[in-house]
């Protein structure tokens, strides 16, 4: 049967799509930039008649009707990856938090979520039918199709075709069809301080000519990314391509040529950022998307010689045990790819990874050290000391790969801010840490 029948005879209008959700269901909501937002608009209108619908999903760049409180034990949601939308939502809101290696995402979608309905985002068919799912859907949504037996898509225009894996669906897989057009968000992108470029500058010359590399967002990863731009022939093998890995690739520094696997290839989960970011992902033969789980796998990771990963963190104690989530109770993020990138880094062939932080925080006007004789109490460990390689701080680089537990506190302590290194060394000894 002709493709273009097929699709015409499966497009309902959002109100029918939002009444094909039961009560009890289990949905699958496409993440952050792919959100089927009006699919989502008009199943929020049915929260009284529904109970114990549970919505998963991550990164919200939309304020969603469901995040108020009046929709829990209607419509509950539950992401496993906090973003600030849903961070401002925790305490007063509708937000259930669980913290995921991204390398297990597939574990958690197969055994926890077990979703029965897929609200997803998806391109207009082409040619043989299939409808891309843009710059996030391949990172989880072919396995969310094997489970869903009810699978709506919204059609937008705005979503550039990202080549790769799993980053399709045909028009005769699919329940139901909506269609409506929007932009996609885009996240502005945080001013680099002149902390962010000391710990940049600190960094780069570790990363040599011709290595892939693995960069989140944020001041600091900015100021590496963008720092780059005289280094060659790097390659790109992480969850996540931001706008100063665009800049990289338009410059010539990102070519992917030097890489010992998935060669000539930027392999990343999904994309996230301006408007030139999804406009530099839209039919690029450079861009391998693929299921988040494979590229976040330690061991898929390790393939890549000479790798290094850049990670940030909001805690260190001091025997190098990393807090990059939470502080104390407050959850500001989730695991995400964390260790799973350390891990990786550690296994491939020269590779190095690095956790970065700037070595004081201010709190309620009081200046604070990230680096402790212990973390606070209830902050959870996202990285253990046992698999971190280099902590930085504006004031240096600390090596603590394999090294001893006092090796470990002296250097931690040189590289916390000079004006809490007397208290931390006489803690560490209270301690009895050295």
């Amino acid at each position: 049967m002709d493709y273009k029948k097929i699709y015409s005879e499966k497009i309902i209008t959002f109100k029918e799509a939002a009444k094909k959700i039961n009560s009890g269901d289990q949905v699958y909501m496409g993440p952050n930039n792919c959100a089927p937002i009006h699919l989502i608009s008009a199943l929020c209108e049915r929260v009284n008649e529904l109970e114990n619908v549970d919505i998963y999903s991550a990164l919200l760049m939309y304020p969603h009707e469901f995040l108020n409180l009046g929709f829990k034990g209607h419509i509950n949601y539950h992401t496993f990856f906090l973003g600030p939308i849903e961070r401002r939502m925790i305490g007063f809101g509708n937000v259930d938090i669980s913290s995921v290696h991204f390398s297990k995402a597939n574990w958690m979608v197969d055994n926890v979520v077990k979703p029965n309905v897929a609200l997803i985002e998806a391109t207009p068919p082409d040619e043989k039918g299939n409808m891309n799912f843009g710059p996030t859907g391949a990172a989880l949504n072919e396995i969310v199709l094997k489970h869903a037996k009810l699978v709506i898509v919204q059609v937008n225009k705005c979503l550039p075709v990202c080549l790769g894996e799993s980053n399709s669906v045909n028009v005769k897989d699919v329940s139901f069809i909506c269609e409506k057009d929007h932009p996609l968000p885009e996240l502005p992108q945080p001013k680099v301080t002149d902390v962010d470029k000391k710990i940049a500058e600190l960094i780069l010359p570790h990363i040599p000519d011709g290595a892939t590399i693995q960069i989140g967002l944020g001041g600091i990863a900015n100021a590496v990314g963008y720092g780059l731009e005289e280094k060659k022939d790097l390659g790109i093998h992480t969850e996540m391509l931001t706008d100063s890995m665009v800049y990289l690739a338009k410059k010539g520094v990102i070519n992917c040529s030097k890489k010992n696997h998935n060669t000539n290839k930027l392999v990343c989960g999904f994309g996230i950022g301006s408007k030139e970011l999804y406009d530099f992902m839209n039919k690029n033969p450079l861009i391998h998307v693929a299921p988040i789980f494979k590229v976040n796998n330690p061991l898929e990771v390790a393939k890549n010689d000479n790798f290094i990963s850049i990670n940030t963190a909001l805690m260190v104690d001091l025997t190098g045990q990393v807090g990059a989530e939470a502080l104390g109770y407050k959850q500001f993020s989730c695991t995400g790819g964390a260790l799973d990138f350390v891990e990786g880094a550690s296994m491939a062939n020269n590779g190095k990874s690095f956790i970065c932080l700037s070595s004081t925080v201010k709190s309620k006007g009081e200046i604070k050290s990230r680096i402790n004789v212990s973390l606070l109490p209830g902050t959870a460990v996202t990285i253990p000391r046992a698999n971190v390689q280099y902590i930085v701080t504006e004031y240096g680089i600390a090596d603590l790969n394999n090294k001893s537990i006092e090796t470990r506190v002296r250097a931690l302590i040189d590289i916390a801010h000079p004006d809490f290194r007397e208290e931390l060394l006489q803690q560490a000894k209270e301690a009895k840490l050295i």
